[in-house]
């Protein structure tokens, strides 16, 4: 799969690029309501013999200064390998600022004027610059000739959004997050020591991961899912780069941890050495809430159960 081309505003774009079709947004998660807007591109963008190109729009800002902004569902470069995946040629990244671009700017300036769209590609519930519209698109498409298609909503119960599926994920359900997502849920960072407790004590020797602090973590508990690899070197890349998994999220409380952590056991596996390297884990089961248990013998009698659940989940 050829890499995405990724320019960081609109001043990388080269002089010239010609005409394209474009979408934008977002795009965090590249959610099946995404894949669908995507797919349209595609398929215009095909016919027209032309680059498909997403330009990406910074968050929208907390309502409240108070807020948090939200968690991040992909990384940059996780983002731009699926938008890559499903055929996007090139992704102009907006810079963050404290006023996003003016629908008009943002049509006129940097998707018509830069990117040369020739065809401009949105969900029914587009959202850009403030109090830009599907109505407002197609306004602007008018006014300098560009055709606006819009793509309905995939068919759920409720419309996919980025923050429902974090919402999900907060309460631990990643099976409903990953229908939305169209996969697992992944949660990437590099390995690092831990206490070294599973190894040693409790004889589930665990990778643990040391993730962005704006990721999305589901809720504390035990899940079934993978452990990979994900930037795999050619050598690796010839062996085994990913293992059905058993991975805890939360606080470790049968020995009073303070911190959160997401470490996971490939299952029968306790010779892997993967400290220092980039790897991630995919979330698709969820076993059970975390727990405290009152002694060291109780938590490796769950933590076996937890083992042999995930091997009926994943391996059955």
């Amino acid at each position: 799969m050829d890499k995405v081309r990724r320019w960081l505003g609109p001043e990388e774009i080269p002089q010239g690029w010609g005409r394209s079709v474009v979408t934008f947004g977002v795009f965090d998660g590249v959610h099946r309501g995404h894949q669908a807007v995507l797919e349209r591109a595609r398929q215009r963008a095909r016919d027209l013999d032309c680059p498909l190109v997403v330009a990406i729009l910074a968050p929208a800002a907390p309502a409240e200064t108070s807020q948090q902004p939200a968690s991040t569902l992909t990384p940059a470069e996780r983002r731009d390998e699926l938008l890559a995946a499903v055929g996007v040629d090139a992704v102009c990244v907006l810079p963050s600022t404290a006023t996003p671009l003016a629908p008009a700017d943002l049509v006129r300036d940097v998707l018509v004027d830069r990117l040369g769209a020739t065809v401009l590609v949105a969900g029914e519930h587009v959202r850009f610059g403030g109090d830009g519209d599907v109505a407002t698109l197609r306004e602007f498409g008018d006014k300098h000739d560009v055709t606006v298609e819009t793509v309905a909503p995939v068919a759920d119960t409720e419309v996919i959004t980025a923050q429902r599926i974090r919402d999900r994920l907060a309460a631990g359900d990643v099976e409903g997050a990953a229908a939305a997502l169209g996969r697992p849920h992944r949660l990437s960072g590099t390995v690092v020591h831990g206490a070294a407790r599973g190894r040693e004590l409790l004889g589930y020797p665990t990778a643990n991961l040391d993730f962005p602090p704006e990721s999305t973590v589901p809720a504390d508990g035990v899940y079934a899912g993978r452990l990979l690899l994900t930037a795999a070197s050619p050598q690796e890349a010839a062996g085994e780069t990913q293992w059905p998994a058993a991975i805890s999220v939360g606080s470790n409380p049968t020995f009073e941890g303070a911190g959160r952590t997401v470490e996971a056991y490939a299952l029968d596996r306790d010779d892997l050495d993967l400290y220092g390297k980039l790897a991630a884990v995919d979330f698709i089961h969820h076993i059970r809430p975390m727990l405290r248990f009152d002694s060291i013998d109780e938590l490796i009698a769950a933590m076996a159960r937890d083992v042999e659940r995930s091997r009926e989940l994943l391996l059955e």
